[in-house]
């Protein structure tokens, strides 16, 4: 993986994509604010030294990490990742002491008002929270930062330098420092007055070209072009056009949100998508429409669907760690299923329909379109677009034991940002284990100890489907470790150590 920043034929750094102009511009509003946010729980508490060497590090190395974004006085440029030449660890690195008695409730509660702040988007867009003081003597890492920055695969590559394969190894040589830009505000206006034209004419190509691709990836054939811009047209209803009714239980809107998270062992939930003849995902899904089934029966409104969407990842083996290669489809969520088999047999159709649709990447094609629009519309749009009322997002990260400044790496949970849905849920498989994190508007999810007891019967009833697993409340508490982790496959060049 290398994160070497790209430059442009002028020698300046790298633009935003259309897409994170987008994200980046969101961070503003708290109802577009698209932050992502990962809690790690941890055997022991990190000794901070140690600690705070492998961020200066891993900064060095992935230069996203010590980049914020500049944009221009006047909109004559497009906004650009530049090294910060003011670049203050200390600011980005913090610890705090969780209050007594140091429960996993009570980090997830200061995990809810970080995910729910904005960051300072004069700095580069993250931060990173060592909180210590947690029952038996162990502790969490919260890393907070903008979706503008990369997306949750994209996440894991950036920070894998983090990680070690054992708990003491030898010391690292440190990187070299990155060479800092003084670009500021007014001269990347000025370097774009003196690119007017070019900046002008390639602007129009880009906003053409993005139109063409939303309107019918223009094909070369007269006689076929009417053809394929109509099928595309009808691509793009299907890929991001609504599917289903929105639930009357989960409408309303507000800026108060909480989190609820589960564990399984990594070996359960695979043998139970195994016996459907599906896959991780598809159980995952299952399971979370289970959930959403039993919350619904449970308040006297029992639906047959409901409109969900999934993320899919586009990352290849050649993309760098930042920005942001993903697309989303949505499903009409079989939640009036009560069979878990029958349920994961009906998302593996759904996702394998939706995957191989032509307009899979509309909304990047329109991204170019959406850019230039004023931020009042593009909120409006925005929620035009979702047409769901859940996101369900699925993040494998390290199969094999990881530690971090001589502690154990236990669970990490995600925490992903709410972008006009009642729910967003992250699946993370790290070491054995998946962690369900569901974070939810509180004004939809009304009664949270209802949902929690449905959280876990709607995974249970997947999970007997493979034998006798069961998920089991998110807990800061010692555990058994997993009886059956699975296989570890070797990590990329910038993985773990």
């Amino acid at each position: 993986m290398s994160d070497m920043p790209e430059l442009d034929a002028a020698g300046l750094p790298e633009e935003l994509s259309p897409l994170d102009q987008i994200l980046h511009r969101g961070e503003a509003n708290p109802r577009t604010r698209s932050g992502i946010l990962t809690v790690e729980l941890l055997d022991a508490t990190p000794d901070w030294d140690r600690l705070y060497t492998r961020f200066d590090h891993a900064s060095r190395k992935v230069l996203r990490l010590r980049q914020k974004v500049v944009t221009p006085t006047l909109p004559t440029a497009a906004p650009r990742w530049v090294v910060d030449p003011d670049f203050n660890l200390d600011y980005h690195l913090r610890r705090v002491r969780a209050p007594e008695p140091g429960t996993w409730r009570q980090v997830m509660d200061l995990a809810e008002v970080a995910v729910q702040s904005p960051l300072d988007i004069s700095r580069p867009l993250w931060t990173a929270t060592l909180i210590e003081g947690l029952r038996d003597g162990r502790s969490a890492l919260m890393v907070h930062l903008s979706h503008a920055v990369t997306d949750g695969v994209g996440g894991v590559e950036m920070f894998a330098t983090l990680y070690d394969f054992e708990r003491d190894p030898g010391p690292e040589r440190p990187p070299p420092l990155p060479v800092p830009s003084d670009l500021s505000q007014n001269d990347l206006m000025r370097e774009g007055l003196n690119r007017l034209p070019r900046t002008v004419a390639g602007g129009v190509r880009d906003t053409l070209f993005g139109a063409a691709r939303a309107v019918g990836h223009v094909v070369r054939d007269p006689v076929s072009r009417v053809g394929s811009a109509i099928d595309y047209a009808f691509s793009g209803a299907r890929v991001v056009g609504p599917v289903a009714d929105p639930s009357p239980i989960l409408r309303r809107r507000s800026l108060s949100s909480r989190s609820e998270a589960i564990d399984i062992e990594f070996g359960d939930l695979h043998r139970a998508a195994k016996a459907a003849g599906g896959s991780i995902n598809d159980a995952y899904l299952a399971g979370l429409c289970g959930a959403l089934r039993l919350y619904h029966r449970a308040k006297g409104v029992p639906v047959a669907t409901l409109p969900m969407a999934v993320p899919v990842n586009l990352r290849s083996e050649a993309d760098p760690a930042g920005g942001n290669r993903f697309v989303g489809v949505n499903l009409a969520a079989p939640i009036g299923i009560s069979d878990p088999d029958v349920r994961i047999k009906d998302i593996r159709v759904q996702m394998t329909r939706k995957r191989d649709e032509r307009a899979l990447d509309l909304v990047g094609a329109i991204a170019p379109l959406a850019s230039l629009l004023p931020d009042s519309l593009l909120e409006t749009m925005a929620g035009s677009i979702v047409n769901s009322d859940v996101q369900a997002s699925n993040v494998p990260v390290y199969a094999a034991d990881t530690f971090i400044a001589g502690a154990k790496v236990l669970r990490q949970y995600g925490i992903g940002p709410l972008p006009g849905v009642a729910m967003m849920v992250v699946l993370v498989s790290r070491s054995g284990y998946c962690t369900i994190t569901t974070r939810y508007d509180r004004a939809s999810i009304t009664d949270p100890e209802l949902f929690a007891r449905c959280l876990l019967d709607g995974f249970d009833e997947v999970l007997a489907l493979g034998g006798e697993g069961r998920a089991v409340p998110a807990t800061f508490a010692p555990s058994e470790e997993p009886t059956n982790p699975p296989p570890s496959p070797p990590l990329k060049d910038g993985g773990p150590r």
